[in-house]
């Protein structure tokens, strides 16, 4: 069965080779959520998620809100195993499409084509499953010739367009991803946005991150709210699929 499963998660980040005091005082302006310690030796941590705990079963949409600084894109990380919590666990079971960056793993001085291949495997995505979606993933992205060029002579749309396309063209379990995309033109937005709405209809839960409780209500089934990094509200949302 499909599940997410936090246990405990708490994530600090080390703060190294900075003055205590003159670290702090800045600290405090930026920093809206988490909040600052100290390890056994004295280094300065950020405490991005604390002790969060939280069962994610097939069916639901969740809608992750808070405002900067809360958890939220940490907690989407910790989910898609690209952080590993200081304490606590992180347990899952199916195959996780994280759409956080879609140009991880992609390299400037290869083709369009040949980033295909390393994106997916990114993916955790066989060889030979790769294969047989290259043209469809071609198709979608509207590049052409372009493919056959390295990365370097893509416009920033045009990158963006090819990570969308790779990072969509799989089906997935569990999807996690932070704020609803939004990629190129207004002809491309349309396709991306129907191809969204396809992905995360079929996947067995989707986690969304958002500033938006609008579109949380409408995407998702259940928000949860976190402050300071801890859940502060967990409730259902009506009317949602």
């Amino acid at each position: 069965m499909t599940y997410l499963k936090a246990e405990g998660v708490t994530v600090d980040y080390p703060i190294m080779d900075v003055s205590h005091r003159s670290f702090k005082k800045d600290a405090l302006s930026w920093v809206t959520g988490g909040r600052i310690g100290e390890t056994q030796r004295h280094h300065l941590t950020i405490r991005a998620l604390d002790n969060v705990s939280l069962d994610i079963l097939p069916g639901q949409r969740i809608g992750l809100l808070g405002h900067n600084g809360s958890g939220k894109s940490t907690f989407l990380k910790v989910m898609a195993q690209v952080y590993w919590p200081t304490t606590g666990s992180l347990k899952s079971e199916g195959k996780i499409t994280s759409l956080l960056d879609l140009t991880l793993g992609m390299e400037v001085e290869a083709t369009g084509y040949e980033n295909i291949y390393l994106r997916g495997a990114i993916l955790g995505v066989k060889p030979q499953d790769i294969k047989k979606t290259v043209q469809d993933i071609a198709e979608f992205s509207g590049l052409g010739d372009y493919l056959k060029l390295p990365l370097r002579t893509y416009s920033s749309g045009m990158l963006v367009r090819l990570g969308f396309s790779i990072s969509t063209a799989f089906p997935a379990d569990i999807i996690l991803m932070d704020e609803w995309l939004g990629v190129g033109d207004a002809q491309f937005q349309e396709q991306a946005n129907k191809r969204l709405h396809e992905m995360t209809s079929n996947a067995s839960i989707l986690v969304l991150a958002s500033h938006s409780p609008d579109l949380i209500n409408s995407v998702c089934n259940r928000c949860i709210r976190l402050e300071h990094g801890k859940i502060v509200e967990d409730f259902p949302i009506e009317g949602t699929p």
